[in-house]
């Protein structure tokens, strides 16, 4: 038995779809692979990171739940994955990251150009994968999907350093920079098995609202995670100026002095005040309620796929909705 599948089944999420993940993962090295030697050095480093790889389960859940007994959602979640890792290259580089998964991003170890490169092969890659696929729907999802994260990397770009970014405008961030995968992974898995267009619909809102409560949970644990669980820097969000939910709502809601600390530290990314951020957080509510906000977006997830068949697939997809709230990591 390989690695893969012993990984995937000692997790009870994936624990069905072992023998997929390891299918997906042999197209991962097998799509790879490229004439430059760089091109392979920094694609295979940041792929055997590993991570929790949710986007390409999604693809795999939902089209298992769907009754779906092809192999075409192989090459599907590992689009799905490519242009992930693509999105997580150009990230580190704009915003100065030098620790993901607990090791060195790519941008700290190879350089900046390489990394950008790199990402661009990859979201290359993924689009020849999808046309040999020959699937007109399949090229509207992933192509709009593309667009809309472009733009939410846009946006969040220009709310940098601006405390006075509106819940609304970061929650719209959050829909189009994380979400979007999200959602794009569920629709291709119910779209792959033949499911009708109410049924990819719900899909897609149970990816959405799934990737809002991960991204939530996200912004909880950059002030209240451990570094080593988490797999970055904790006060990450804080040095590179980002205005996250929790400091929305210490602006919000805060005492005049906490307001004044958090559009200071926002406003200058300034890190060194992490520990007086963090105590403003905690008494003010802050992670509670952000913490709040990620339970209801897993609960429409859960919602939105109510009239599911049962099966254990959706099990399994009902157990990532618990995960993506509960974790520390």
């Amino acid at each position: 038995m390989s690695a893969a599948i012993q990984t995937a089944q000692q997790n009870p999420i994936t624990r069905t779809i072992a023998a997929d993940m390891e299918a997906v993962n042999a197209v991962i090295r097998q799509r790879l692979q490229s004439d430059v030697a760089l091109v392979n050095q920094i694609a295979e480093y940041i792929i055997s990171a590993g991570g929790k790889r949710i986007r390409p389960v999604l693809v795999l859940l939902l089209a298992n739940a769907y009754g779906y007994r092809g192999a075409g959602h192989h090459e599907l979640a590992a689009v799905v994955e490519f242009i992930h890792t693509a999105t997580l290259l150009h990230d580190d580089v704009v915003d100065e990251s030098s620790m993901r998964r607990g090791r060195q991003t790519a941008n700290a170890l190879f350089g900046n150009a390489a990394s950008v490169l790199v990402g661009d092969y990859l979201y290359s890659r993924s689009f020849e994968m999808m046309t040999a696929l020959d699937d007109m729907r399949i090229m509207r999802i992933l192509s709009r999907a593309t667009t809309v994260i472009a733009e939410g990397e846009v946006l969040q770009l220009l709310n940098m350093h601006d405390p006075d970014v509106t819940r609304e405008n970061y929650l719209n961030v959050i829909r189009s920079k994380t979400a979007k995968l999200f959602e794009a992974a569920a629709q291709l898995g119910a779209l792959v098995a033949g499911a009708d267009d109410s049924r990819i619909e719900a899909a897609g809102e149970f990816g959405r609202s799934l990737g809002t409560a991960f991204q939530l949970i996200d912004d909880v644990l950059d002030y209240a995670g451990d570094a080593s669980e988490i797999g970055k820097n904790v006060g990450d969000d804080l040095r590179e100026g980002k205005p996250t939910l929790p400091l929305i709502y210490v602006m919000e809601n805060g005492t005049p002095e906490q307001r004044e600390l958090i559009r200071t530290c926002i406003e200058q990314g300034d890190e060194t005040h992490f520990d007086a951020v963090l105590t403003a957080v905690q008494d003010s509510g802050a992670l509670d309620y952000t913490r709040r906000e990620a339970e209801a977006a897993a609960r429409r997830a859960a919602a939105a796929i109510a009239d599911l068949p049962d099966s254990e697939y959706k099990q399994s997809l009902l157990q990532l909705c618990s995960f993506a709230v509960d974790r520390n990591h």
